[in-house]
């Protein structure tokens, strides 16, 4: 069943990897928007995904797409630095969010 998942469940692994980079790396640092908090919420969110693909739940779908409106909103404030670490987490959560909207539709 887990194969089902298999693209969504990259996506959102390595989502987790790049927020939990882009918050290491922001967290001494002084960030005008809800980076890196919305890369905290980001890594709970594909961390609870990639756990209701696992086990194949019935409420996977749903989760999908409030897990793609989170990568969604990571992305939107990733994307207003200049860092590096932040470049990458914005696209890595707007891949994961079009991984959980392509499965969840």
């Amino acid at each position: 069943m887990i194969r089902n998942y298999e693209s969504c469940i990259k996506a959102c692994q390595q989502c987790f990897i790049d927020c939990q980079h882009c918050l290491t790396q922001m967290s001494p640092m002084e960030s005008h928007n809800s980076c890196p908090n919305c890369c905290a919420q980001c890594i709970d969110a594909c961390l609870m995904c990639i756990k209701l693909m696992v086990a194949d739940s019935p409420f996977v779908k749903e989760y999908c797409l409030l897990c793609a409106q989170m990568c969604e909103w990571c992305a939107k404030q990733c994307s207003q630095h200049d860092h590096d670490h932040c470049q990458v987490c914005a696209a890595s959560c707007l891949a994961c969010a079009e991984a959980c909207n392509e499965y969840a539709a």
